[in-house]
């Protein structure tokens, strides 16, 4: 069975004349990349393919914590009371990461690169175990969105505080990836980096992109283990959270790469996964964290009076690794249902 999911727009997307598909692909942040296109058959596909990469490239110099040289890396080397200079794509996604932390009260917090180390999520070598309350609670002392302080392009640091965009910067780069293609005259096309996609045209046969939306290995368990959601994607992008991408297991536990700020812990309030569709793919990324901080009553809630197109799978017992999982959508998800 197949759920179908359309959104609303003011006119179809033109049907491409003359044009066929081309596949691109490469790899950056520790994961892959992807592009369909429509374009003329001679088209300079290893020069599309190279502009795409160097998009992702930038993001990655930009804002990888595990590039020693990057500019977030550089920032959160600087001394306490100094200013850096960030590259504007670099200040975008944080004035759009604040703005972030503001309308979700803190549930979205780019701040966390200390406990994300602490937790075996960033580039620093992890124990395997959880930390001690103590260690967290010190590295909870070094964060705090409310600590940031943008002016225009430059930020202060107010000592020892450490971004973590990860949150946010693949959805950014999905966007910058999809605005290069733009920029080459390309009207038609699906970029997808590790399973985050953004969409806009139609194929040559006149359909749109359709996409099936992630689920997660635990749906395998699930009564509706045969429903699968596909969305035709018109200038619109899509990103899931989900707990078994990153994670590791201690004493029987699950600790997933999504932290909560309110406890510097990772989030232990069952969710699975929780899939947003937004018209940036950078606004979808931060969202899903968000919400999967939330926990699933809080984030539906949200969602709805936000309008927010959610899909959300949680656990009835929020300690169990598999079996009991519930979905969940949103008003505004459930009226793109093609009845």
């Amino acid at each position: 069975m197949t759920r179908v999911l359309v959104p609303l727009i003011a006119q179809p997307p033109a049907r491409p004349l003359g044009g066929v598909v081309h596949a691109l692909t490469g790899q950056t942040m520790g994961t892959t990349w992807s592009v369909k296109l429509v374009a003329q058959p001679a088209a300079d596909v290893p020069g599309l393919t190279a502009m795409v990469q160097r998009a992702l490239d930038a993001v990655v110099s930009e804002m990888s914590p595990w590039e020693p040289l990057s500019d977030l890396s550089r920032y959160n080397r600087a001394p306490a009371g100094s200013w850096t200079t960030l590259p504007p794509g670099m200040a975008s996604v944080v004035r759009r990461a604040i703005a972030m932390a503001t309308v979700t009260d803190g549930a979205f917090d780019p701040t966390l690169g200390a406990l994300t180390d602490l937790w075996g999520f960033g580039p620093r070598p992890f124990s395997g175990q959880p930390p001690s309350r103590e260690a967290v609670a010190a590295a909870r002392e070094t964060g705090g969105w409310t600590r940031l302080a943008l002016d225009g392009d430059a930020l202060f640091q107010p000592g020892g505080l450490r971004l973590d965009l990860n949150g946010i910067a693949k959805g950014f780069g999905v966007d910058q990836a999809a605005a290069a293609l733009g920029r080459a005259g390309v009207k038609s096309y699906l970029v997808e980096v590790g399973g985050e996609l953004r969409g806009t045209g139609a194929k040559p046969d006149g359909q749109p992109w359709w996409v099936e939306l992630e689920r997660a290995p635990a749906m395998s368990v699930a009564a509706n283990d045969t429903l699968e959601t596909v969305v035709a994607l018109h200038d619109l992008s899509v990103a899931t959270s989900g707990d078994y991408r990153r994670f590791f297991d201690h004493d029987g536990r699950r600790y997933a790469h999504t932290l909560d700020p309110a406890s510097g812990a990772p989030s232990d309030q069952g969710m699975v996964s929780v899939t947003v569709l937004a018209e940036t793919c950078m606004n979808a990324d931060a969202w899903a964290t968000a919400l999967t901080v939330m926990g699933p009553d809080t984030a539906l809630e949200f969602a709805t009076v936000a309008r927010l197109p959610v899909l959300i799978v949680s656990r009835a017992d929020p300690q169990a690794k598999r079996g009991g999982l519930e979905e969940r959508l949103s008003p505004a998800l459930s009226a793109m249902l093609d009845a």
